[in-house]
């Protein structure tokens, strides 16, 4: 997630506004937006833990694809 979408998606919500911007505030934003999309691949990882995948044979094939894809940003 870019910086520019994290701003974007605050603004959406209504928990920003340009002028908040300044200083620390988007280190903050940042920050807290990264754990929120660490939860969620975590949430979903769980899930695809109960599935096998057959053609890899390894029924934590999907679980580990979707907790790194946030190491490769």
């Amino acid at each position: 997630m870019t910086n520019q979408e994290i701003i974007e998606m605050g603004m959406q919500a209504g928990i920003i506004k340009p002028v908040l911007l300044l200083g620390n505030n988007l280190k903050l934003l940042t920050a807290f937006a990264k754990l929120i999309a660490e939860k969620e691949r975590e949430e979903c990882a769980k899930i695809c833990e109960n599935y096998e995948d057959y053609a890899k044979g390894d029924t934590n094939y999907h679980a580990t694809l979707i907790r790194t894809r946030g190491d490769h940003k």
